[in-house]
Order: C-alpha cells, then structure tokens, then sequence
C-alpha cells in the first residue's frame, strides 16, 4: 500500500479550511464525489453499529429551504454538494439484530458466535445505562464520520465547510428525518473556493501544540 507522506498531510490539512464562499460553477467531478461517499461509508463509529444516514442534497429548491434554516449561509446554495448529518433517535434490539446479520454474512460467520457481542450491545445502548442518552451517543458518532469527511476531502483538494449554524428541528421538517426516525446533528458543503473567499489566506489560529497536547 502507498504510504503518504508526512509533508504532505500537514500540507494538506494547513491548506483546508472552513470555506465560506464557494464558487458555483466548480462542480466536484463523480469519481471524486464517489470517493467522498465511499470515505463516509468507511468511516468508524462505536461498536461499528453506524447509528446514522448521510444526506447528500442536490435538489435546488431543497437547498433554498435548508439555506434560509441556516442563517442564510450562501455555502448551503451555492457549494457543489451539500451533505447533512442525521443521526438514530433510538438504538432498538432489532437494530442491533440486523448489524449481527451484517456482520455474519459479510464474515461468513454464524450468529450465533457473536452472540456475546450482541448482548453486549443491547446490554449498553437498549437496556443500559446509555440508552437513556442514546440518541446524544449517536449524534456524537455523526462528528467522527464529519471529521474524516473533511480530512478526505482535504487530501483529494476539496473544499469543505463543516456547519452547525442551522436550525435542526427546521431541517427535520424539511428533510422529514422524524418519520424516519432520524434528527439532524449538522451539516456540510463541499466544493471549491471562490477566487475572492477571503478566508482562503487567513493564518490558521491554533493554541500551540505544547498546550494542546499533553504527554504522561
């Protein structure tokens, strides 16, 4: 496998930021676009149970609707792809049930050996202490599959900007994530920077990595 270089992840990440003016006519071409969703199905999530559904928009008029739920933000228009974040209100037995069956198929495994795996499942997110906050559990796994959305794109030279700025329960109407037992977590635009995104040359601002980072 080809290893990528130190230089050029540090690179990359100091190149990215939170871009705020997109340019409309710089659409992402398919195969890159492919590849960003194939990174967010590759993402990592507690227990591997992947409590939540990516919602890429392209409709125009959807799109209008979600700006104006976003503090009318031009990045939600105007950038070539517009993903929101929604995460599981509740995590139920026959959720975990059909992770185990995805899990034996793709395994060539018999349920019945991951049946520790599957009590302990139910045991922490059905009947646990944490199914009382559950759906913040799973809100919480949308951030990792956010991150390496906005790294994956970074190292494929698309602009990214992760959004919280919005209205949740006015994107749930919208989207109708309630019935599908679904609530937005946040959102994300991808695309390519306008020419006079004056951002693009701001000095990241950062603590140094002395404060940040501690060693024991």
């Amino acid at each position: 496998m080809e290893t990528l270089s130190t230089n050029t992840l540090l690179a990359r990440l100091n190149w990215r930021y939170a871009t705020k003016k997109f340019d409309p006519a710089k659409p992402i071409h398919a195969s890159v676009c492919a590849a960003l969703k194939e990174a967010l199905v590759l993402s990592p999530s507690s227990f591997g149970l992947q409590p939540y559904r990516f919602v890429i928009v392209a409709d125009p008029e959807l799109r209008k609707k979600l700006r104006a739920a976003s503090w009318d933000q031009p990045q939600v228009t105007d950038a070539s792809h517009f993903v929101v974040f929604a995460h599981k209100l509740t995590i139920t037995e026959a959720d975990v049930d059909r992770f185990i069956g995805l899990i034996a198929e793709t395994r060539s495994t018999a349920p019945s050996a991951l049946q520790g795996y599957r009590d302990m499942m139910v045991g922490d997110l059905v009947k646990g202490p944490r199914s009382s906050f559950v759906k913040e559990w799973a809100a919480r796994q949308t951030y990792i599959a956010l991150g390496n959305l906005l790294t994956s794109a970074a190292l494929l030279g698309v602009d990214a900007c992760p959004m919280e700025g919005l209205d949740p329960a006015k994107y749930d109407e919208i989207l109708g994530l309630k019935a599908k037992g679904y609530a937005t977590a946040s959102a994300c635009a991808l695309g390519y920077r306008a020419a006079d995104d004056k951002y693009a040359s701001a000095r990241k601002v950062r603590f140094p990595s002395d404060e940040l980072i501690e060693h024991r």
